[in-house]
């Protein structure tokens, strides 16, 4: 046995889930069902195991809540202030995960007491929640200018009204529309598919799909995906 004259503490991760209902970004939050803290709401988190990584955790806690593999998820920071939860000394890895609200088990949410909130609308979290998902948010932003990152949180085909409010959502600001659809567009990493979406209005709007492989060859070329917002 090593390392015995080291004192040991807890090791947890945090998820931070954001998804897009169509109109506003929402976080996916729970109501938490243990002490301390009971019955506040809490980012959905869970302990590390002694046979996973914190990486495996995160994946496991995110599938534990939503049912989904496989989605857009990124460490974001380690938190370990002493005092940070009053139960017991616990270090904590937070990430963040950008999943489409249409595929998440909602079976799931009723069992652990989960509900979606607006962004700019959400409760009060215990610990230092609060404080991790204003730096999930910032690094949201931030990537969603140089990545095309926002494609994870709408359906496969889309509409470009429909991503414009996507970007209008995570930035909370109104965006001019021929502005945005000639920088969307000049990227040359969408398919323009030839079916319509006719919900909102006769005429319809286009359909489109991200197209991954016009985005790795935007990037072997050195040019990148920069969409800034001011």
């Amino acid at each position: 046995m090593f390392y015995t004259e080291y004192d040991r503490f807890l090791v947890a991760v945090d998820a931070i889930i954001f998804g897009f209902d169509g109109q506003e970004l929402k976080l996916l939050l729970v109501k938490r069902n243990f002490p301390p803290a009971q019955g506040e709401w809490s980012l959905m988190g869970g302990f590390l195991k002694g046979d996973e990584s914190v990486d495996e955790a995160a994946v496991r806690v995110l599938h534990k809540l939503t049912g989904l593999g496989n989605v857009y998820l990124e460490q974001l920071q380690t938190y370990g202030d002493i005092a940070r939860d009053p139960g017991e000394r616990v270090i904590s890895v937070a990430y963040y995960a950008l999943i489409k609200i249409d595929d998440y088990d909602k079976s799931l949410a009723e069992k652990y007491h989960a509900s979606w909130f607006p962004i700019q609308q959400y409760p009060n979290l215990i610990f230092d929640h609060n404080e991790m998902v204003s730096k999930a948010l910032r690094r949201l932003r931030r990537k969603a200018q140089i990545q095309p990152i926002g494609f994870q949180l709408l359906p496969e085909e889309f509409t470009l009204p429909q991503l414009q409010k996507l970007y209008e959502a995570i930035f909370q600001k109104d965006m001019d529309k021929r502005n945005f659809r000639k920088k969307i567009l000049g990227f040359d990493v969408l398919q323009k598919l030839t079916e319509k979406d006719k919900e909102g209005s006769r005429k319809g709007a286009y359909l489109y799909r991200f197209d991954r492989h016009k985005y790795e060859h935007l990037l072997n070329e050195g040019t990148g995906f920069v969409l800034k917002v001011t």
